[in-house]
C-alpha cells in the first residue's frame, strides 16, 4: 500500500534541489501514514546535486557584507541550511517507525515549510544574478543525522532542539547583517523563516518530551547526556530566549543554557 511515510522517500533520494523541493510539497497528507511499516533507506544518503563543494565548516570564509557576493554568500548558506532541513524533516518520517500517526504528519508539513523556505531563498538568489550551488558549503547538519540515525529521541534531542534552535538564536542578527546593507527582501524572508522555524523546534520538544515520558527518562538530564554523547556543538549566547518561549522550552531548560 501506498502510504504516507513511503512516499517521503522518493523527495529524500531527489538530488536536483528545485525538484526536490517541489516533490516535498507535492506530498499528499490525505495518504494513510503507515507508521508501522518498516522501510529500508532508497539509496546511500540523501539526493545531492553536484554543486555546492561540500568542504569542512572550517574551510568556509565569508567576503565583505558590502558587495552582492557577500550578501549572496550569506543568503546561500541559509538555502543550503534549508536544504538539508527537508532532509532532515523527511528522514525522520521513513527512517523511524512505530510514533503515533500525528508525529509523522508534523514532520511532513515541516519538510514542506522547509521546502517553501528554500525556494523562497533561491529565488532571492536568482534574483541577485548568482544561483544556489554557486558557493561551497558544509555537511555538518547531515553529519549529525548519520550519528543519530539508530535512535530516534537523540534525533530529535540533538536536531530540532539544538542545532535548530540555533537558528533561532542567530534569525535576530542574520537578518540585521542584511537589512543594514539594503537587502530588506531577504530580512522579509527571514522573519517568514523564524516563525515557522519556531513551530519547528516546537514539534522537536513535544515529541522529545513524549519519547522521554515513554521511556521514564527526565528531559532535562537527559538532554544534557544526549549532547555529551554525541559531541554536539556547545550552544553560545546571544540566545533568543523570546523564541525559544516560543518553542516551548522550559525555564530549567534556558537557566541551564547559562
Amino acid at each position: 500500500m501506498h502510504t504516507l511515510r513511503n512516499a517521503a522517500r522518493s523527495p529524500w533520494a531527489q538530488s536536483d534541489p528545485h525538484l526536490k523541493a517541489q516533490s516535498t510539497l507535492a506530498l499528499d497528507l490525505s495518504l494513510p501514514v503507515g507508521a508501522d511499516e518498516v522501510l529500508s533507506a532508497p539509496a546511500a544518503g540523501p539526493g545531492r546535486p553536484a554543486r555546492p563543494v561540500l568542504v569542512p565548516h572550517t574551510e568556509l570564509r565569508a567576503k565583505s557584507m558590502a558587495t552582492p557576493e557577500g550578501r549572496a554568500m550569506l543568503v546561500h548558506a541559509i538555502a543550503h541550511i534549508e536544504l538539508n532541513a527537508i532532509d532532515l524533516a523527511l528522514d525522520v518520517v521513513w527512517r523511524f517507525a512505530g510514533m503515533p500517526e500525528a508525529f509523522y504528519t508534523d514532520w511532513v508539513r515541516i519538510a514542506q515549510e522547509e521546502a517553501k523556505h528554500f525556494g523562497l531563498l533561491r529565488q532571492h538568489l536568482l534574483d541577485m544574478g548568482f544561483d544556489y550551488g554557486d558557493f561551497p558549503a558544509h555537511n555538518t547538519l547531515w553529519e549529525m543525522a548519520e550519528r543519530t540515525q539508530e535512535d530516534l529521541l537523540a534525533r530529535i534531542g540533538i536536531v530540532p532542539r539544538t542545532l535548530e534552535a540555533r537558528g533561532l538564536d542567530a534569525s535576530p542578527g542574520v537578518k540585521n547583517k542584511l537589512v543594514s546593507v539594503g537587502d530588506h527582501r531577504a530580512g522579509e524572508i527571514l522573519d517568514i523563516i523564524l516563525a515557522e522555524e519556531i513551530g519547528h523546534v516546537a514539534a522537536g520538544n513535544r515529541w522529545y518530551r513524549h519519547l522521554c515520558q515513554q521511556r521514564g527518562l527526565d528531559p532535562v538530564k537527559t538532554y544534557a547526556a544526549l549532547i555529551a554523547q554525541y559531541d554536539a556543538p556547545k550552544l553560545r549566547p546571544p540566545f533568543n530566549l523570546a523564541a525559544r518561549r516560543q518553542a516551548g522550552f522550559e525555564e530549567a531548560e534556558l537557566q541551564a543554557l547559562g
